[in-house]
């Protein structure tokens, strides 16, 4: 069970469950998020104030939370912190909102930051190798 809101179809097509648990304006300043499972290590409400907020690739999303999010409760427990996702409109990118003490928040952002860049150098070099591989299988001018 993952603990994060989408919103759009390009994360519904990567295959991650629709949750329920947030509200669409939880992140905003003064405002807290709707989810009605909030982790015991997220003190309310002083934890749910000024949240990190920043964005990664939408694609890379299954590849750093697996399969239907079925990574987000670990490293929310791991990381003393609470997330959000949230889709953006006419955008390949998605929102992530952290909640958590102030070290937590900073120690989650960084660590989700780390993770999406390591993923998308990864697929990067695998698609480098298929346009070798692709180049390779091109034996003759009659493949052209």
């Amino acid at each position: 069970m993952s603990n994060f809101l989408e919103t759009e179809d390009q994360i519904e097509n990567l295959g991650l469950a629709l949750e329920r648990g947030f509200g669409s304006e939880g992140h905003k300043m003064g405002t807290l998020p709707a989810r009605r499972n909030i982790p015991p290590w997220v003190k309310v409400p002083e934890d749910l104030k000024d949240p990190e907020v920043f964005q990664v690739q939408t694609r890379l999303l299954r590849a750093m939370f697996g399969p239907d999010g079925s990574r987000i409760p670990y490293i929310e427990q791991v990381s003393k912190a609470m997330l959000e996702l949230k889709a953006l409109e006419s955008s390949d990118l998605t929102e992530v909102v952290v909640y958590g003490s102030y070290l937590s928040k900073l120690r989650t952002k960084w660590m989700l930051q780390s993770m999406a860049e390591w993923h998308r150098q990864r697929q990067e070099r695998g698609m480098l190798k298929l346009a070798e591989a692709m180049t390779a299988l091109e034996l003759g001018p009659w493949m052209k």
